[in-house]
């Protein structure tokens, strides 16, 4: 009797020192996790052996090939902090189906935004369960340009946030954007600025060394491909090492075409 005792601690001693431990973090969305659960490495038993969540063991039962964590029932507020501690066999680890479920999602609400004659664009929001940064988006050139970003505080309460913007002549547009995971996207309605600076003229001197303009201003060229060649601010491009060839100039509000 007391061989097959030492017997069966030895074997608990031995599965207790060849296990490891699959670490998540992230928030509570009122979602469960599914956990593909697998045999483990020994062929006897399954692969899962304790789960905690913030520190306290779970009762989720893990004896099948597939279970659930039922993070509803630990009464966690949403968008709570969690850290998920999976114990198991050494040789399989347990596969979460569902991990997204735990990452940061564009959940803001505007409550503010406006943009002053300085070119301070100010912005209040509630509602974030995550930290996202936010990206600051201008429409010129026919599409919306990230022209910056702000990292959110990534709680509930109300928070403020500013950004210098660059203007363009005449009327800009400007909004912001969160992106989660899997691409989940969230924007703002865009506001209106009306900017007195005047539209900037430029030209290309004989030897096709330079884009010169009249004034400061943000730039992109764009090679017959749709490839980003040059991308900047400033007063003057250096075109010198381009390939013979065609190109589209972006500019202020404006869109040129010029050949090298």
């Amino acid at each position: 009797m007391k061989k097959l005792l030492f017997f069966v601690f030895s074997l608990l001693v031995s599965e207790f020192m060849l296990s490891a431990t699959l670490v998540l973090e992230g928030k509570f969305h009122n979602k469960n996790l599914y956990v593909h659960n697998g045999f483990g490495s020994s062929g006897v038993g399954f692969c899962t052996k304790e789960i905690k969540v913030n520190g306290h063991i779970t009762t989720d039962e893990t004896n099948s090939t597939s279970y659930e964590i039922d993070l509803k029932a630990l009464a966690l507020e949403y968008g709570e902090d969690v850290v998920i501690e999976i114990t198991h066999s050494d040789g399989c680890t347990p596969k979460v189906l569902n991990i997204e479920d735990l990452k940061p999602k564009p959940t803001f609400e505007v409550l503010m935004m406006n943009v002053n004659a300085g070119g301070v664009l100010r912005w209040k929001t509630k509602s974030e369960t995550g930290v996202l940064p936010y990206v600051v988006e201008q429409f010129k050139w026919n599409k919306w340009v990230p022209i910056g970003e702000v990292i959110g505080f990534g709680t509930p309460e109300e928070h403020e946030y500013s950004f210098v913007v660059s203007m363009h002549s005449g009327e800009n547009k400007y909004r912001i954007k969160q992106k989660g995971l899997n691409s989940i996207t969230k924007a703002s309605k865009e506001i209106t600025a009306v900017s007195i600076i005047n539209k900037p003229s430029y030209a290309i001197p004989k030897n096709f060394s330079s884009i010169d303009f009249s004034g400061e201003t943000s730039f992109e060229v764009y090679d017959q491909y749709g490839q980003i060649v040059k991308k900047g601010y400033g007063k003057q491009i250096s075109i010198e090492n381009l390939e013979k060839g065609e190109y589209y100039l972006c500019y202020d509000n404006a869109l040129a075409e010029f050949k090298r």
